[in-house]
């Protein structure tokens, strides 16, 4: 037998109001004991100058009057448990006020109590137990009263009316903790919309941590790709031919400024402030600088474009260079000497697609299930609902990646 959810409490204590200062009643709330107590207290001093008008018998019976004051005493103090132990105090009043039969008092003041009890006990527990209890209360009532209507100080009208009381106490504390129910309801459903949230947020946060990667991973794998190449001919070329030695190393140094601008870039998006942080991401119109680079940097290449350029959304220009520029980084790794590379950008009705082929002959290492090379140039992709290929050429030596972005609407 479990009791509402609505009575669970917090552990924490009462926050305190604007300025520092505790909500009112929060004092109150803090010490309920109090509140018991008095009402307890109360109820038991009102009851005992009133016992003999419930029985006129006891003002020529001392010891009745005792025992009964000693049972009213049980009745009112059981009651500082009842947060504790609701039921088993409701039982306990009960039982005890049963015994006041044996003294020739059926109903005494102190069996106010049992309306407190019963109230506590419709707020705390579901119908299917407050109503048997509400009913039990009712059964004592009618027990102790209906035998002695003609010799007893109430009539069947008054009968009835604490037969109503008794109902309404019932219905009130059980109206009491349905709303207690529903605010912790609402509570409760607040609170998993928050971690819902806060777990939607991390998981935000995580894919964003994992597209920085990714850029990062592209813009340092290619320029550093190029960088190492041009760096090893100028090395070569230093003594027998200064001035081609020289053209590399502004390459490199060209080429490390851009590297260090869109890491810039990339950076800025962890910080607002950092200058840069609003610069446009490269796009399909930066595709002619990737080939010029990688014409530079020893493989030559040359872009192709079909059809009638049209707009298309910044993520996909992002997504069509990023590939590219994978693609193109790869060439230079794998290819092996003296190949050549094609990048083909072709527009139509269906989207834009963008292939890149070299004629390499060296054999292509396969990406790491755990790198950024071909399994982010796939993500990449699909995140726009486009498809992607990348393998051996079906003519001749080499290997080809084709990346297929459709028309916006399409995805």
């Amino acid at each position: 037998m479990t009791e509402s959810p609505a009575i669970q409490r917090s552990t924490s204590g009462p926050s305190a109001g604007e300025g520092g200062s505790p909500p009112p009643g929060s004092w109150l709330r803090e010490r309920i004991w109090l509140v018991d107590l008095l009402v307890a207290l109360g109820v038991f001093l009102y009851n005992l100058p009133t016992m003999p008008t419930a029985a006129l018998h006891l003002i020529d019976d001392p010891g009745s009057y005792i025992a009964l004051a000693v049972l009213s005493l049980v009745i009112c103090a059981v009651y500082l448990w009842r947060r504790r132990y609701p039921l088993a105090v409701l039982i306990t009043m009960l039982a005890v006020a049963c015994a006041q039969f044996f003294f020739g008092a059926p109903v005494i003041m102190a069996d106010l109590m049992l309306l407190f009890a019963l109230y506590n006990v419709a707020t705390r527990f579901a119908w299917r137990v407050s109503l048997p209890a509400a009913a039990a209360v009712v059964c004592w009532l009618l027990i102790a009263v209906v035998p002695n209507l003609s010799a007893y100080y109430l009539d069947l009208g008054q009968l009835g009316a604490l037969v109503v009381i008794t109902i309404w106490v019932w219905t009130w504390g059980t109206l009491v903790r349905i709303r207690r129910d529903h605010v912790a309801g609402l509570r409760e459903r607040a609170e998993q919309l928050e971690r819902e949230r806060e777990a939607q947020t991390r998981i935000a946060v995580a894919e964003e941590r994992a597209r920085i990667a990714g850029e990062i991973h592209d813009i340092v794998s290619h320029s550093l790709s190029v960088v190492v190449v041009m760096s090893e001919g100028a090395a070569a070329k230093t003594g027998s031919e200064p001035e081609r030695a020289k053209e590399a190393m502004l390459t490199v140094r060209d080429t490390g400024r851009t590297a260090l601008a869109e890491m810039r870039r990339m950076l800025g998006v962890l910080r607002d402030d950092e200058p840069g942080s609003q610069a446009p991401q490269p796009g399909i119109g930066d595709l002619e600088r990737l080939v010029e680079e990688s014409s530079a940097a020893g493989v030559p290449t040359v872009l192709f474009v079909e059809g009638t350029p049209a707009d298309v959304p910044e993520s996909v220009g992002l997504a069509v260079y990023r590939v590219v520029q994978e693609a193109l980084t790869n060439t230079r790794r794998h290819a092996g000497p003296g190949s050549r590379a094609d990048v083909r950008l072709r527009y139509d009705d269906e989207g834009v697609q963008v292939r890149v082929t070299d004629d390499g002959t060296a054999p292509v290492a396969a990406p790491a299930t755990g790198g950024h090379g071909l399994v982010g140039m796939r993500e990449r992709v699909t995140a726009h609902g486009g498809a992607f290929r990348a393998g051996p050429r079906a003519e001749g030596d080499g290997f080809e990646v084709t990346a297929v972005f459709p028309a916006e609407g399409e995805s």
